[in-house]
């Protein structure tokens, strides 16, 4: 340990990403990558947010509007809000560490699952919380019904992923509003819907509705997935005006670039068709693969996001690295808990074609050397 480094920092792990196209060239001298472990947007960014982040590339010697006027109306316009209900930040992950600043005292308790999005539960112990973890229920789904019966008077924070990564599941939309109405007053959860683009219409709960009743509740939302600026990193939070103050007060100043702020309000005002029809395809796409692998006796989880988590007869890591040398990376999901299942992204149809293809021979292979 680096003497003077505090003792929760040392306990956290890092954050480990998925392998992107450069890391790969570099390890494996490779020419056609492609890359479906990371949850991208193949199709972004969207015409209009490509120029207008271009057209911004010389007023970069300008620190950006700090009060993100336009972006904030805009982001507000699409749940019926106003703008200043919007915290913006350098994609989810700053919001969600700006969040963990802002609730977490050490000794606090923290509820979240097992076999969700890690950075929860680094951030937790970086903040110097006690952590109340939950595995996912036999058919995968968050537990959330274990979760609340384990809120304390202690208990600060809860973190839900909704739709869930890696899993890509959903839980029932009214299940999640009576939990968060069922809230005592100290406790407040973090409902990180960075995929809710992709889920089905009605499938999440009405957060709208639960803000203005003054729920203890943040939305964690991100323009990186379905809106393909994952680059840009530009996220935002949805909470009451009061402690959207107290978010931008322990923010660090101009959290958002200009570049991102011009592509994210281009994409709002200008690309609706260019999104609903990428929307479309992946979701389209995301059906068709999820069809293919069923064909191979895989088991697959229905997802509502742009990845598909499905289960092999064989080590997942194995097969991960086979795909790999071959060019196509995807997601292993040993280090979720999950050692036979991997996370797919949906990419191009090309894309999607010859990653089943590819997949379909490394298993026919390690079938045959088990024989």
């Amino acid at each position: 340990m680096i003497p003077g480094v505090r003792k929760a920092v040392a306990s956290a792990s890092p954050y480990t990403p998925g392998k992107t196209v450069e890391e790969v060239r570099r390890e494996l001298g490779l020419e056609r990558i492609i890359k479906l472990g990371s949850n991208e947007n193949p199709w972004g960014p969207f015409p209009a947010a490509r120029t207008a982040m271009v057209d911004e590339i010389s007023r970069l010697n300008m620190y950006p509007d700090v009060s993100f006027r336009e972006l904030k109306e805009l982001i507000a316009g699409q749940f019926g809000l106003k703008p200043d209900w919007v915290a913006l930040s350098h994609g989810a992950e700053g919001m969600l560490q700006t969040l963990g600043k802002v609730f977490l005292d050490p000794e606090d308790e923290v509820v979240l699952s097992r076999g969700t999005y890690g950075l929860y539960r680094e951030i937790s112990l970086v903040m110097g919380a006690v952590l109340r973890e939950f595995a996912l229920l036999d058919n995968y789904s968050v537990d959330i019904a274990g979760m609340e019966k384990s809120i304390t008077e202690k208990t600060k924070l809860i973190w839900l992923n909704n739709p869930n990564n890696p899993t890509g599941l959903i839980l029932p939309p009214k299940r999640i509003e009576e939990f968060i109405r069922n809230l005592p007053e100290g406790t407040w959860t973090i409902l990180d819907e960075a995929y809710g683009e992709f889920a089905l219409k009605g499938s999440l709960p009405d957060t709208g509705t639960l803000l203005e009743e003054g729920r203890n509740l943040v939305v964690v939302r991100t323009f990186s997935k379905a809106w393909g600026l994952a680059g840009a990193r530009i996220g935002y939070a949805l909470a009451r005006p009061e402690l959207v103050r107290v978010i931008d007060t322990v923010s660090e100043p101009f959290n958002a670039n200009r570049m991102a702020i011009a592509g994210a309000c281009a994409s709002l005002r200008e690309d609706g068709e260019a999104f609903r029809s990428a929307l479309k395809f992946i979701v389209s796409e995301r059906g068709r693969v999820s069809d293919v692998l069923r064909g191979m006796g895989l088991k697959i989880l229905g997802s509502s996001t742009n990845f598909i988590f499905f289960t092999l007869p064989v080590d997942a890591e194995d097969v991960s690295r086979e795909l790999l040398k071959r060019g196509i990376i995807v997601r292993p999901c040993g280090g979720w808990g999950f050692p036979r299942s991997i996370r797919v992204s949906v990419g191009t149809s090309e894309e999607n074609t010859l990653f089943l293809e590819t997949l379909a021979e490394i298993l026919s292979e390690e079938k045959g050397e088990n024989v």
